[in-house]
């Protein structure tokens, strides 16, 4: 019988401009170490993994100054003008490395947080499903549609019943994800579970698992996220010691 594997995959070519940075948000620093390190140390720290990709933009003279060699972690200069090019293109480099129910863990570089609960409970919750899944939160603020102006008024209250915030890791078979990426609506997805939703939607394959998250693993997007980033860092230090 075959060993399955896992691989994760860290889009990192993306600027960042909506941060307020002069430097890819993925490489500023909080608590002493750029954001990437901190997202790299904790898959490393929380799951066995048989390769991490960072796929980095092809222009990125950072990384090694900033980074550097890790066991195991691939530094990739395969980036795209969308996330999804960017994982497509790093999904290329692993076609000749993975089996078809081999797992690809795709993590955002700009969730540092994300707890190692919930790194191991996504691995848990899905380690024999046939097409993956991702972790999410439940919707618990009201949600209200804009009208579209350039001074926005409510449009109307949109229902939060059964809708769920979606966070990273996205943890897909491998043969699910290629093909799912390899269709042309995928272009645009916004995230994998996207383009898998996609594939399931013309039959190619189940719908993604949900699995609870925590609202701990912040995305870092704005100017005010690097202190939330920087204090839910600190507590969960706090906390293994």
């Amino acid at each position: 019988m075959s060993v399955t594997r896992r691989f994760a995959i860290v889009p990192a070519a993306g600027g960042g401009t909506r941060a307020g940075v002069a430097l890819p948000k993925q490489y500023h620093q909080i608590l002493g170490k750029p954001i990437l390190a901190h997202t790299l140390d904790r898959l490393a720290g929380a799951l066995a993994l048989d390769g991490v990709l960072v796929a980095l933009a092809p222009d990125d003279v950072r990384y090694a100054g900033a980074i550097g060699p890790r066991p195991g972690v691939e530094p990739l200069p395969c980036g795209g003008t969308t996330r999804a090019r960017t994982v497509t293109n790093a999904m290329a480099v692993l076609a000749s490395r993975c089996g078809p129910d081999d797992w690809i863990l795709v993590h955002d570089a700009a969730r540092p947080c994300v707890p190692v609960e919930s790194l191991r409970r996504l691995v848990e919750a899905v380690g024999n499903d046939p097409v993956g899944g991702l972790l999410a939160m439940p919707v618990a603020d009201t949600l209200k549609r804009g009208d579209g102006d350039a001074e926005p008024r409510v449009a109307r209250t949109e229902g939060r019943e059964r809708l769920w915030q979606a966070q990273t890791p996205q943890m897909f078979r491998h043969g699910v994800l290629a093909r799912a990426y390899a269709a042309p609506d995928a272009a645009d997805a916004t995230d994998d579970a996207q383009a898998v939703e996609r594939l399931a939607a013309r039959g190619g394959c189940r719908m993604p698992r949900l699995v609870p998250g925590s609202r701990a693993n912040l995305k870092i997007t704005w100017p005010e996220d690097f202190a939330l980033a920087a204090a839910i860092l600190a507590a969960q230090a706090r906390e293994r010691a």
